[in-house]
């Protein structure tokens, strides 16, 4: 993928979640170019500002992929700090925060087609999410390093899945074992494509290659697969 100068658009702005737990921010960035949009979470111990979510976002916009990036309640804390050990929401207040992300990023954006997911626990939020109770909005689902290793009750949801599901894996990712991934991947059957980078740990940092040519693979392998599904 080739960086080029273009015009990005970006705007940064604060949604509500519940009455009850109040507003987070966001930020959208697109270019008059823009093919689709993705609501792109975090992982677990991060925010929408750490290299990968930002970084991805960057080269996502760049492959004209908009993004709407956005924190959840525990990660827009004055005091948060990533890596840093603080406690997650329940998972009630994160599923809330994806339905509530993506019902905004419809209203901003109701021109694109919209894909949503992102790095570990959003995209497993997303995913739930879906097979709870369908997500109208959505043409499909993107999970970023899906957090599968053992236990597959985690995968569980995915039989009651509704879109198509893109899963990245790092082949070395310690949270996650590829064989069963790969497994549930062929369950899941037509609807499920995996795409594994290989030596990738968790965070897609691979020994031997820079983090923005990792970034630019990652990119490039969730562009192309929106244009297949909008």
């Amino acid at each position: 993928m080739t960086v080029v100068d273009i015009a990005v658009e970006s705007v940064t702005f604060e949604f509500t979640v519940t009455p009850e737990h109040g507003k987070v921010s966001a930020i959208l960035d697109r270019t008059e170019t823009a093919q689709s949009l993705l609501v792109l979470g975090h992982g677990s111990g991060s925010n929408m500002h750490v290299p990968l979510i930002s970084g991805l976002s960057a080269a996502l916009v760049n492959a004209d992929v908009a993004t709407f990036r956005y924190e959840y309640p525990y990660s827009n804390r004055e005091d948060f700090v990533p890596y840093s050990g603080i406690e997650m929401d329940d998972p009630e207040v994160l599923l809330a925060t994806v339905r509530s992300a993506i019902a905004t990023a419809v209203a901003m954006a109701p021109d694109l087609p919209l894909f949503a997911g992102g790095h570990s626990v959003s995209g497993q939020m997303t995913s739930i999410a879906d097979a709870d109770s369908p997500l109208p909005d959505v043409c499909g689902i993107v999970l970023l390093g899906f957090p599968l290793k053992g236990d597959l009750g985690r995968a569980a949801h995915f039989k009651s899945a509704t879109k198509p599901l893109l899963f990245i894996q790092g082949a070395a990712d310690a949270l996650a074992d590829v064989d069963q991934i790969a497994q549930v991947v062929n369950d899941i059957g037509a609807a499920a494509t995996l795409h594994i980078v290989e030596s990738a740990d968790h965070g897609f940092t691979v020994p031997d290659r820079e983090d923005g040519e990792v970034i630019e693979e990652l990119a490039r392998t969730v562009a192309d697969w929106t244009i297949d599904h909008i």
